[in-house]
């Protein structure tokens, strides 16, 4: 199983590793998409009014630009250490024990926008890009890594995949039809969706998972697993699931 994540807005500083190295990343088959997104943002930051204005940052902001001209020199972290906010903080990888964060390292991909999904463990440094910026040099990007990044995951061919993105980086490398796989929306019994858990959700359920490292292959087995962790997943749509949660 791989389990896909969407990234955070904000990051933990600084970092002990060595500066990033696209070919070791997780899915190496996108390491020229992701020289070509690195490399753009590299340039437009060298400006600092365009990249404001592009990265929509304000004032207060500054310091991720000088970030993003560091991309190939800043120190690195793991990414699962790397990412801070809702998601990350309920997922608290760094106080899972050993066996549990290698765990993490094999099934989970974050989602980036510059370097599209990267292993839970890859050391990656900080950045500032969303998925709907557009970055001149290159194709918007969406467009710049839907197909390569569906392609990869294929070529990897995960015997399924539990899909956490939000709708956003969904769009910047769907699964494809070819992987079987769920997507997931947290929402109340009565099936409303809920904006505020959402995040926190996933996190608890990605941690959940790690703790018992189970040997998932379907939705059948996932949801084996869920009902003994009393977890409520349920099936909703075609190839969608409802994480059930109280507010």
């Amino acid at each position: 199983m791989k389990i896909l994540l969407p990234p955070s807005e904000t990051k933990r500083p600084g970092g002990a590793g060595a500066p990033l190295n696209l070919s070791g990343l997780a899915l190496p088959a996108l390491v020229e998409h992701r020289a070509q997104v690195v490399e753009a943002l590299i340039q437009l930051s060298a400006d600092e009014e365009a990249a404001r204005r592009v990265l929509k940052l304000s004032a207060r902001q500054l310091e991720d630009i000088a970030h993003n001209r560091q991309l190939r020199t800043a120190p690195t972290m793991p990414a699962i250490d790397r990412y801070t906010g809702v998601l990350f903080d309920a997922l608290d990888g760094a106080s899972l024990s050993a066996a549990s964060r290698r765990w993490l390292g094999a099934h989970v991909w974050i989602h980036s926008a510059p370097l599209g999904p990267v292993g839970a463990l890859d050391p990656i440094p900080t950045y500032r890009l969303a998925a709907s910026t557009s970055l001149p040099g290159v194709p918007p990007l969406r467009r710049h890594w839907a197909d390569v990044t569906s392609a990869a995951i294929a070529e990897e061919a995960p015997s399924f995949v539990l899909d956490l993105r939000s709708e956003a980086y969904v769009g910047l490398g769907p699964v494809p039809a070819s992987v079987p796989s769920a997507y997931v929306r947290v929402v109340t019994e009565e099936g409303r969706a809920l904006n505020h858990f959402n995040k926190k959700s996933k996190g608890l359920l990605v941690r959940a998972l790690a703790e018992d490292r189970p040997r998932i292959g379907s939705v059948a087995s996932l949801r084996r697993w869920a009902e003994g962790r009393n977890v409520v997943l349920r099936a909703a749509s075609t190839g969608e699931l409802e994480l059930v949660v109280s507010e």
